[in-house]
Parts: C-alpha cells; sequence; structure tokens
C-alpha cells in the first residue's frame, strides 16, 4: 500500500474529509442561493433595512471568527430560543453536531460571496438595467435576462471566495461545532488537531490537500471567467 493510499485509508482522515464535503454540499447551493439574492437586494435598495442587513452580512469579515462563533453560539444555542424552537418543532440540533459546522462555514463565508454581487448591481449593471425597464421589461425578466448574466462573473468570483474561505474556517466552527473528533472536526479543524498534537506531517498532507483544491478551484474559475 502507498502512502498516499495509506494517508487517505486512515479513519482518522476520511472522517473529516466526508463532513468537509457535506458541509460543501450544502454551503454551496446556499451561497449561491443567498448569495445572488442578497447582493441584488443590497446593491438596489438603500434603505435603513437594506443598510442592517448588510451590516449584519459583513459582521463576520470585521468581527474576530470566535466573537462571531460566540454570538452564533449565543443565538443559537440549546438555551435560546431559537436553539429551543428548532429542537422542538424539527428536531435539529445546532450546537455541536454537523449544522452547526454547516452554519459556521455558511456565516463564514456568505459575505465574499454577497459583495461582489452587490457591488456588481449598484454599478454599471444598474444602467443596464434601467434600459430594461425603458423597453417594458419586468423586474422577473430583467434580473433573470439582464442582471445575472451580467453578473455572473462576479457570482463565480464570489462562490470561490466563499466556499475557499469556507472549508478554511476554523475559529466559527470551534464554537458552534465543538472540535468533536469523529463528529464535527473538518480538515480545517483536523490541521490545527494534528499540530496540537505535534503531528506536522498530518498537519502539512492535510493543508497541501486544502491548497490544491484551492488552487484547482482558482484555476478553474479563472478559466471560465476567461471564457
Amino acid at each position: 500500500m502507498t502512502p498516499l493510499v495509506e494517508f487517505f485509508s486512515d479513519p482518522g482522515i476520511r472522517g473529516p474529509l466526508l463532513l468537509t464535503l457535506r458541509v460543501c454540499l450544502v454551503t454551496v447551493p446556499l451561497f449561491l442561493a443567498a448569495g445572488i439574492g442578497l447582493g441584488y437586494y443590497l446593491g438596489r435598495s438603500r434603505s435603513l433595512l437594506a443598510s442592517t442587513v448588510d451590516f449584519v452580512v459583513s459582521v463576520p469579515m470585521v468581527f474576530p471568527p470566535i466573537a462571531t462563533g460566540f454570538g452564533l453560539l449565543l443565538l443559537l444555542g440549546s438555551k435560546s430560543m431559537v436553539g429551543r424552537t428548532l429542537r422542538e418543532l424539527f428536531e435539529v440540533e445546532i450546537v455541536f453536531g454537523f449544522w452547526g459546522v454547516a452554519v459556521a462555514a455558511f456565516v463564514s463565508g456568505l459575505p465574499l460571496m454577497v459583495k461582489p454581487v452587490q457591488a456588481a448591481v449598484g454599478g454599471e449593471v444598474a444602467r443596464f438595467m434601467e434600459v430594461s425597464r425603458v423597453l417594458g421589461k419586468t423586474e422577473t425578466e430583467t434580473f433573470f435576462r439582464v442582471v445575472l448574466p451580467l453578473v455572473r462573473k462576479n457570482v463565480l468570483a464570489g462562490l470561490f471566495l466563499a466556499w475557499t474561505r469556507s472549508i478554511g474556517e476554523v475559529g466559527v466552527t470551534l464554537m458552534l461545532g465543538g472540535n468533536i473528533v469523529g463528529r464535527t472536526n473538518t480538515v480545517s479543524l483536523e490541521i490545527y488537531n494534528s499540530v496540537f498534537t505535534g503531528d506536522y506531517e498530518r498537519a502539512a498532507m492535510l493543508a497541501l490537500l486544502l491548497a490544491t483544491v484551492s488552487l484547482g478551484a482558482m484555476f478553474v474559475l479563472r478559466r471560465l471567467s476567461a471564457g
């Protein structure tokens, strides 16, 4: 058995890899839906509500991850109203489980998905939207036939930034997921655990894996943007 096969055959490696993949399968569609929707709304609106939403979305970009995670822990914990409601109505436990890890990844990456779309919609795209309205197109037609084609590169760039940020998340995930080995330790947290225990070879292999995936995604993004 080659060292690489032996490495990926280790249950302590497969677990974090599969967990990270599951989180990606949840967060990537959410990034697209929420990122495009919020970016479109915030790029067009100048209301007090939009300013408030913009502030909330931007918080993870400026707050320390541990502080953001602690705030989410208070909001979604088992003793909070939100946490109790989710548990009683849907039997969903957010904190110290899969959904805690997924929420941490989503919250951390969302600003990087929203901001490129918001900037595009609030910039040159706005002129094309006005032209579309003058030509008698509805808001729905304008969104799908004008806005989305014009912001597709911003969407791709934002999705790449949000996704890479989410898979590298540590601080918020520590607070919401708890870093429970075999349950909530993602690849990034496993790197942290390996360094903590002095297993630098394991940490280096996992870090190289994340770096390879990120660089591969960046290469694909550049090719798609160029096209």
